[in-house]
């Protein structure tokens, strides 16, 4: 369904060749910029049906430089049966080698404190008491944090670029985050 390919040039921005059908066939359009809405970008025929989740809502997946022969590709589990795209955006902040990370207990930054500089596989294993997180400060870069250990599950994108890296409550994760369930972080590779 899709190849995300980075720009030869550097200072180019970053490129998605998108297809309508899997494994690469049918129509192909290549992006270098948001799509707010696959449909209204040329692509009704790739959602098969209603359009679900444009405007960059539901589920968030990360999709970096490679190729995507077919949902499972990018949503890696028979789990979260996300067989179309509805919208996709390019991640403008993410320079992994300087991304840093502050996650707290609670909401509104309260509570016990982390610092992360590097991909943590397992939030448990590092010391993390409980499999939740109340808030996140993402200093610089860009971060997917995950339900599970090991980058399972549903994944959440955090940016210093977007609400100035400050994310107090659950609710400004996704619109799709319904708990405070984060068990692995890992850097975007940009």
């Amino acid at each position: 369904l899709c190849r995300r390919r980075r720009r030869p040039r550097r200072g180019l921005p970053p490129q998605m060749v998108v297809w309508d059908e899997p494994s690469f066939q049918g129509r192909k359009r290549e992006f270098t910029a948001a799509c707010d809405s696959t449909a209204e970008c040329g692509f009704s025929t790739v959602l098969q049906g209603r359009l679900l989740h444009s405007g960059f809502q539901g589920q968030q997946f990360v999709l970096e430089r490679g190729e995507y022969p077919c949902w499972e590709a990018w949503s890696g589990s028979n789990a979260y049966h996300v067989p179309r795209m509805g919208s996709f955006r390019p991640i403008a902040c993410a320079v992994s080698s300087s991304s840093r990370l502050a996650l707290f207990e609670h909401e509104n930054f309260l509570g016990r404190k982390g610092e992360l500089r590097d991909d943590c596989p397992s939030l448990p294993a590092l010391g993390w008491a409980g499999s939740a997180v109340g808030s996140f400060l993402v200093r610089s870069g860009a971060w997917v944090g995950s339900q599970y250990p090991g980058y399972r599950g549903f994944q959440y994108i955090l940016e210093s670029d977007s609400h100035a890296g400050r994310y107090p409550h659950v609710r400004h994760w996704g619109s799709h985050a319904q708990t405070g369930q984060i068990q692995s972080l890992r850097r975007v590779q940009h």
